[in-house]
């Protein structure tokens, strides 16, 4: 017959023998996390990328947009058209509804030959100037590599650059662009940083299912060894009274005993960061949208590859220039119906170019009532309210650069729309960019708390004070490191001794 003491006996042993493994990658995941709070994976801010960029004000810039577009497989379905450099050359960059690419040379008007080693080593070098460069081949993936975002310009030529920082760069295949920097000081701290962490040695790719698995399951171990234990520390401790040995915890061996003390004082914390860890997984698609998602085809009503404004090139190059705007970086967008150009400056600055009355102007941002009214399209559901929002909230904010959303562009002010379907779906619309800058319904609201905030703690009051957020992150880190610590040794010391003991049972047998 099932008891209560049978209940608590279960719930011990479960903490014995889960926590013998899972306090090693308990040590683990607290000292890489300690790591990734200073160092990221590697990735190329926005930021980083457009400083690298000149100016598009070379003479003979540029032929007109018509002709990159003609120079695709299929105008209609052209979704996004920039006007950047690669390896200082002016090009139009014509990305295709099946993620297809298509590098025109923005000055001759021609087609680019497909990217080999040579033009590799050319994009790298003119990324870092007058660094010796050298090739090292095309790779499909390495452990620098894995994200998805990097999956259209696979595969990606890897060049090692001779500077003072050891610089891995990785050029795009599929258009000759720098789209990813890894200097050496950052590969090494990753070795004990997001690697780790992430548990990066056992992923082949972008996706694999594998990989997400293990990390589900020796998660889901974890968070029950550490609950077991936080309940097991709790059953243990005379909160009135002492034990004999006149301690509140009757374990008196040093490892045992500091394990239980300070199980007490962070396991909470301890739970908390590994079951969210787990929850970042997103297990069995449980944060998945449930419901109806934001239509951007019916926000945008058109494509660049059909829907253009009128103005030339040239002249949109010269109308920013009589702005005072030296755009490095000109994409063509639609908006509700409304064709417009997107610059960016080398310090990540935007600017508009739109129609009037009189022809073209350049302006700042979009006003609010424009972007209401082409928000309402995203949802069949009403909209039941827009909101110019001036500070960021629970869920639009900006995160350090460090962070694996630190490359989120997050202008304020930002217009918030609430929609009245299932979900409650918030969108936030970017008034410099035209962009839906985010989006978030029920089951992604849950996920922002259950793994965002227990894992990272970032409220935006607490992202503000960012060097006292960092200390007491670098406290709680300690004390659950010195659970993960006791707990590796108690778990070293039982092993043994059950090796022992089942030695001595062979040995008894065999006699």
């Amino acid at each position: 017959m099932w008891t209560a003491p049978h209940g608590k006996r279960l719930v011990y042993l479960v903490h014995r023998w889960t926590g013998v493994g899972g306090c090693i990658l308990m040590l683990l995941w607290v000292l890489s996390g300690g790591v990734m709070l200073f160092v990221g994976y590697p990735k190329l801010l926005p930021e980083e990328r457009l400083q690298k960029l000149p100016p598009l004000d070379q003479p003979g810039c540029c032929v007109p947009v018509e002709v990159a577009v003609a120079r695709s497989r299929a105008p209609s379905e052209v979704q996004q058209i920039k006007l950047t450099s690669v390896a200082d050359q002016p090009r139009y960059l014509v990305n295709q509804a099946n993620g297809d690419y298509r590098a025109v040379d923005a000055v001759t008007g021609r087609l680019v030959p497909p990217v080999d080693g040579e033009a590799a080593l050319t994009s790298a070098r003119a990324f870092l100037r007058g660094v010796h460069a050298e090739g090292e081949g095309p790779i499909d993936d390495d452990r620098w590599t894995h994200s998805g975002a990097l999956d259209a310009h696979r595969p990606l030529f890897k060049v090692q650059m001779h500077d003072a920082e050891a610089t891995l760069l990785y050029v795009s295949s599929t258009t000759g662009e720098v789209v990813m920097d890894a200097p050496l000081a950052q590969r090494n701290w990753n070795y004990a940083g997001a690697w780790l962490h992430w548990l990066y040695m056992f992923r082949d790719g972008s996706r694999d299912p594998v990989w997400s698995w293990l990390v589900i399951v020796l998660s889901t171990v974890c968070t029950v060894s550490a609950l077991t234990g936080a309940l097991a520390g709790l059953w243990r401790w005379r909160f009135s009274g002492h034990y004999k040995s006149g301690s509140k915890t009757p374990y008196r061996a040093f490892q045992m005993h500091w394990h239980h003390i300070t199980g007490l004082l962070f396991g909470v914390v301890l739970v908390a960061w590994i079951f969210s860890g787990l929850m970042s997984m997103n297990p069995l698609g449980i944060f998945d949208p449930k419901d109806e998602r934001p239509n951007q085809a019916a926000y945008r009503q058109g494509s660049p590859g059909t829907v253009r404004p009128t103005i030339d090139t040239s002249g949109a190059l010269t109308l920013l220039h009589k702005a005072k705007f030296a755009a490095s970086e000109i994409e063509w967008r639609v908006m509700g119906g409304v064709p417009y150009l997107l610059a960016r400056n080398s310090a990540g600055t935007t600017r508009l170019v739109v129609a009037d009355a009189t022809g073209f102007k350049v302006i700042e941002r979009w006003a609010d009532d424009q972007l209401a009214a082409a928000g309402t399209r995203l949802m069949k559901s009403s909209l039941l309210s827009a909101q110019a929002v001036g500070e960021y909230d629970a869920y639009y904010y900006q995160r350090q650069a460090t962070s694996m959303y630190g490359a989120a562009e997050r202008h304020l002010p930002v217009l918030r729309l609430d929609f009245a379907d299932s979900g409650r779906t918030l969108v936030y619309l970017d008034p410099y960019t035209g962009d839906v800058a985010l989006s978030v319904d029920r089951s992604q609201r849950i996920e922002r708390w259950l793994f965002n905030l227990l894992h990272s703690w970032d409220l935006p009051s607490f992202l503000r004070f960012a060097a006292a957020r960092e200390a007491i992150l670098i406290v709680l880190s300690l004390g659950s490191l010195a659970i993960a610590v006791t707990g590796t040794v108690i778990g070293y010391r039982r092993l043994k001794i059950f090796w022992l003991q089942s030695l001595r049972k062979a040995t008894a047998r065999a006699t």
